[in-house]
């Protein structure tokens, strides 16, 4: 298992970041703190229409692209 490497993500820090889980799961995220193998901030809920803060351990990451 692979991880995604924390200091990849600081160029996405404060952008909107297009996120893809492990699980197959994408979402729209927004970082605002990155630690060595975590990142947080707010996740699009669709469903409920709003932003919920949210953390993820770095091995959770498939993959990213920030805007």
């Amino acid at each position: 298992m692979f991880a995604v490497d924390p200091g990849s993500l600081y160029g996405c820090l404060y952008r909107y970041t297009w996120m893809t889980l492990v699980n197959g799961r994408s979402f729209w995220f927004y970082p605002t703190f990155i630690g060595r193998t975590s990142v947080a901030g707010y996740r699009w809920q669709r469903r409920r229409r709003q932003w919920v803060y949210t953390g993820f351990d770095t091995r959770q990451i498939s993959s990213f692209q920030c805007r």
